[in-house]
């Protein structure tokens, strides 16, 4: 058994070790830090929603909020208020049952995955009131899973929303937010493969404790790239934000909801860019360590509350860059999502799991780093320039046909009475264009001239 196999048992009991210092705490203290996970979404929510006011409006060169408390700071505890003291409406043919339960059923699950998020390292306990405890609620061997499923369960309340209103456009909106969570949380689960094939591990403790010389970020790229678009998606963020239609002048799935309901939908879309956020933090940037600059010249930058503070500033960078795509890119198109999350993200992200692979079984085998570039550089090259071919001659039957005259599949758009958009095989019929301006003058000029020789003659006939 060559060492680098033999090392995977260790690490996994390395991992069992520190699993252990949890579920020791007694229950208050287990209350104390689940108040305290729920206090940190709470806080962040309300902070990230004053945050992208003032963002947003910095960049459109407007004031943003600035009534409600120092700087407008208090403006989303004022629209909370607000919104709880709205009048609460039930839609008369709507599934009253499901049609309570699915804000609640889309809210706690947002909430559940603090509860595997390390705040701190698991070995360096803290002391809340006499008693040493970790800066973590718990953890579990599959504590990335765990985050995963938590995540799925909160898709139902989406589409029972949309079901249960009654209601044509809330059920469609609930159909595309459900397609779009569900195409994107495939893209962002192979994205974690790789983390677990690098950690050995999926319990979220012992992914930050391998990080400790070098972050994900930087050994996995792809994986985080496609993470971060992933995770845009998933939360119906912009410009992925397609459960509202503009042209069907609705909200999307909680179109029929008001009030608290309401408020509830919006406290989910905000908590779930947080939970997204925190997990990105913890799988690819190093989780509550502090950056390289720092602990090069302080030893203590990962020890006592610390941590805490690292963590939350890279949760605010990541909620940062959510609101400046807010202001920056406009919506998508859905064929275009769903196009960039089924034939982009995906197999980009199987592709660069196998080369993942590919290398941690290399050296396992012992390989030097020069022998592992020249075989996955030359598996890759060799599958660019197999596609390359693939596109050159499917590109070659494509204009033969066109080059030849023949109409191809050509098919009338307005058949059926109403606009309808092309399936595969078929092709639109030429779109005229609009002539350039000076051959426009020239042709409303050679008009008129024909137009006054033609009324000349008739005058003179």
């Amino acid at each position: 058994m060559t060492p680098a196999v033999s090392s995977l048992p260790a690490v996994q009991g390395l991992a069992a070790e520190n699993l252990g210092v949890f579920g020791r705490d007694p229950w208050w203290l287990i209350i104390v830090k689940a108040i305290f996970c729920f206090a940190f979404a709470m806080l962040t929510v309300l902070f990230s929603i004053v945050w992208e006011r003032k963002v947003v409006a910095w960049m459109q060169l407007r004031i943003g909020p600035n009534r409600h408390g120092p700087w407008g700071m208090l403006q989303s505890l004022a629209d909370g208020v607000k919104l709880m003291l709205k009048e609460d409406l039930v839609v008369k043919g709507a599934d009253k049952v499901v049609y309570i339960l699915a804000p609640i059923v889309a809210t706690i699950p947002a909430f559940m995955a603090f509860a595997v998020i390390p705040f701190g390292p698991a070995n360096n306990e803290i002391s809340i009131f006499g008693t040493r405890t970790p800066m973590q609620l718990t953890d579990l061997p599959v504590g990335v899973l765990y985050i995963l499923a938590v995540a799925s369960v909160g898709i139902y309340g989406v589409v029972l929303a949309g079901w249960s209103s009654g209601s044509t456009y809330p059920l469609l909106g609930g159909l595309r937010s459900t397609a779009q969570m569900i195409s994107y949380e495939i893209a962002m689960g192979i994205s974690f493969a790789a983390v677990f094939l690098y950690s050995h591990s999926m319990s979220t403790s012992q992914i930050v404790a391998t990080q400790h010389d070098k972050w994900y970020v930087v050994l996995l790229p792809v994986s985080f790239i496609v993470y971060i678009v992933s995770m845009v998606g998933e939360t119906n963020r912009a410009p992925f934000d397609l459960p509202e239609a503009e042209g069907e002048l609705v909200g999307g799935f909680n179109t029929e909801y008001s009030s608290i309901k309401f408020a509830l939908f919006m406290l989910a879309e905000y908590v779930n860019m947080v939970t997204v956020s925190a997990i990105a933090t913890t799988l690819f940037l190093g989780g509550w360590r502090a950056p390289w600059p720092i602990t090069a010249f302080w030893a203590g930058a990962n020890h006592g509350w610390w941590p805490l503070l690292w963590i939350t500033i890279k949760i605010q960078l990541l909620l940062f860059f959510f609101i400046w795509l807010r202001g920056t890119l406009p919506r998508m198109r859905y064929d275009q999502f769903m196009k960039l999350g089924w034939k982009v993200l995906i197999p980009v992200s199987m592709v660069w799991l196998m080369l993942v692979a590919t290398v941690r079984a290399l050296r396992n085998e012992n390989y030097d780093f020069q022998r592992i570039v020249l075989y996955v550089g030359g598996g890759v090259l060799a599958l660019l320039l197999l596609s390359l071919v693939v596109d050159v001659f499917r590109d070659r039957g494509r204009r033969e046909p066109a080059e030849s005259g023949a109409p191809g599949d050509r098919f009338d758009p307005m058949a059926g009475g109403f606009p309808v958009p092309p399936r595969p095989g078929q092709t639109l019929p030429p779109v005229p264009r609009r002539r350039p301006r000076g051959e426009r003058q020239l042709v409303n000029a050679t008009d008129t001239a024909e137009t006054a020789d033609k009324e000349q003659e008739g005058d003179n006939a």
